[in-house]
């Protein structure tokens, strides 16, 4: 059972940041800490000598330039980089928009409104109207799926960090935008397949590209409607749990959202707004007791730096959050083999059962089922139709289809 919070510095909000706790499967201890960026694994391999090393600059700079020849292998060769290059660069070119003025936008500060809230506000209706207005925009926009819960400062960071600046930063998010609209971008099926590649990296790329055209658009339309509104990705607050709260699913063995609609095969993005919006409420479709048995994210994990054991309150260094009971993942072991193979790794999305094509209604079905007393029987057959498994990068570039 959820337990107060007895920090005083996180007191406010407390009432409806707890309120769905129990709902979203939350379990906060007494000892919780609000999460510094600076202790973000990314953030950390800019300034921690323990973490950063040649190959992880590497791996940042081939982000740019792409090698001509890795290792000789399919999936990292040059046509791979140079697509999962391609794949970032409207990411990389938002984010870089405002890179004199020290920012980072959508990693470490929150994307810049480019045009004025419009001086009349519109009348909308009531919050229920406002949200279904909102989500159908969302939708328009790309969202594959969108949600709407309170803030809450729990998960706003405590401060933030600069990586031009090298320095800690304080909030940019006001608790006067009291409401946030939560985003999830599913990335492409196919490419996911063939992680770990640089070809499967184009998926993450598309799915930051796509995330912040669609925070950018969403945030000019609500101000366009007269209210006050900020995009955030990656930047700013914690999004599994405010996605959580927000009804887009649940938390997984892997450290992620899983989804109904994308399992764990998504970005995440946010809103922050003072436009009234009522709120969405978590949602259970079998996860949690699924991932008891499952295990498979890590057992095909490269790096093992997902436990086999139950969820923990003790975290496994200071990239873990301080104070919630949960399955923890060591994150300095993922970003390591990251390094080592230059590229994003992503195997405990593609070996999770709930990463599937859910346009097919056998798939759906299964979804169904696993969240039952047979979900032994589904995970037995997924593993016995071979899903997950990783398919050959010349499979992609060979498809008939496309």
């Amino acid at each position: 059972m959820p337990k107060n919070l007895q920090n005083p510095t996180n007191r406010r909000n407390l009432s409806k940041g707890e309120e769905s706790d129990q709902e979203a499967g939350f379990e906060i201890l007494d000892d919780f800490e609000r999460f510094h960026q600076k202790n973000e694994m990314f953030r950390r391999s800019q300034w921690d000598a323990r973490v950063r090393s040649e190959k992880t600059d590497r791996f940042y700079s081939t982000h740019s330039q792409p090698l001509s020849n890795w290792r000789g292998t399919a999936g990292f060769k040059q046509q791979d980089y140079a697509l999962r290059n391609a794949a970032w660069h409207i990411s990389d070119v938002l984010t870089d928009v405002n890179a004199a003025e020290g920012r980072r936008e959508g990693f470490t500060d929150v994307f810049t409104p480019q045009v004025d809230i419009a001086v009349q506000e519109v009348e909308l209706g009531t919050p229920e109207q406002a949200a279904e207005m909102i989500k159908r925009a969302a939708k328009l926009f790309g969202a594959g799926s969108v949600g709407i819960t309170a803030l809450d400062e729990r998960w706003q960071y405590e401060t933030r960090f600069s990586d031009i600046e090298g320095v800690e930063k304080a909030p940019e998010i006001s608790e006067a935008l009291e409401h946030v609209i939560v985003v999830a971008i599913p990335m492409d099926y196919e490419l996911m397949k063939t992680v770990p590649s640089a070809l499967g990296s184009a998926a993450t790329g598309l799915g930051y590209s796509h995330d912040a055209t669609l925070l950018i658009t969403l945030t000019q339309y609500i101000r366009g409607l007269g209210f006050q509104a900020i995009g955030s990705l990656n930047d700013t607050a914690l999004s599994i749990p405010y996605a959580i709260k927000a009804g887009l699913g649940e938390f997984g063995r892997n450290g992620l959202l899983i989804t109904k609609e994308f399992g764990p095969r998504v970005r995440l993005g946010k809103v922050f707004t003072n436009m009234p919006l009522a709120h969405d409420r978590p949602i259970q479709f079998g996860v949690r007791k699924f991932c008891e048995i499952c295990k498979r994210c890590a057992l095909t994990c490269p790096s093992k730096s997902i436990s086999l054991d139950g969820p923990s309150a003790t975290p496994l260094s200071q990239s873990n959050i301080k104070g919630a009971r949960k399955w923890v993942v060591d994150v300095e072991k993922c970003f390591a083999f990251w390094g080592a193979q230059n590229s994003d790794c992503a195997v405990c999305i593609r070996a999770c059962p709930y990463n599937k094509d859910y346009r097919h209604w056998w798939h759906r079905a299964a979804r169904r089922l696993a969240g039952t007393r047979l979900r032994k029987l589904i995970l037995s057959l997924d593993a016995l139709m071979r899903y997950g498994v990783r398919a050959h990068p010349k499979h992609w570039w060979q498809r008939s289809k496309y």
